[in-house]
């Protein structure tokens, strides 16, 4: 890894460079990078299709099936960093922010062990 893709900004600015020397931020509008995102998504879902819940993390423990679902976690990962960049979204801040407010709503001490409600 370099040290550009060590950070969220980093692999950020990667993508955006990738983007811009093949001219193809013509084509990276919001809806085009959303449609593509939820591709991508349901290539991810489809290796886990037919996969029982609770075999799924030994199902995925050979090299082969890690690098197939790498593969696709990485196009998902893409193509959400170019969706928030184009967007001007700052992921970093973004989800530390959310993380935050959900450790406020769902303190551990009240859900641990449950799946909370969507509030």
């Amino acid at each position: 890894m370099s040290s550009s893709t060590d950070s969220i900004s980093g692999l950020t600015v990667d993508i955006r460079a990738f983007a811009q020397e093949r001219d193809w931020e013509q084509f990276h509008d919001p809806k085009s990078l959303l449609l593509a995102l939820v591709g991508e998504v349901g290539e991810l879902a489809e290796l886990f299709q037919w996969v029982p819940a609770g075999d799924a993390v030994a199902a995925f423990s050979s090299a082969e099936r890690q690098q197939r679902a790498g593969e696709e976690i990485s196009d998902v990962l893409i193509y959400l960093l170019r969706l928030a960049d184009v967007l001007g979204v700052d992921v970093g801040a973004a989800a530390s922010a959310k993380l935050a407010d959900s450790r406020e709503r769902f303190v551990a001490h009240d859900v641990r062990g449950t799946a909370p409600e969507k509030r």
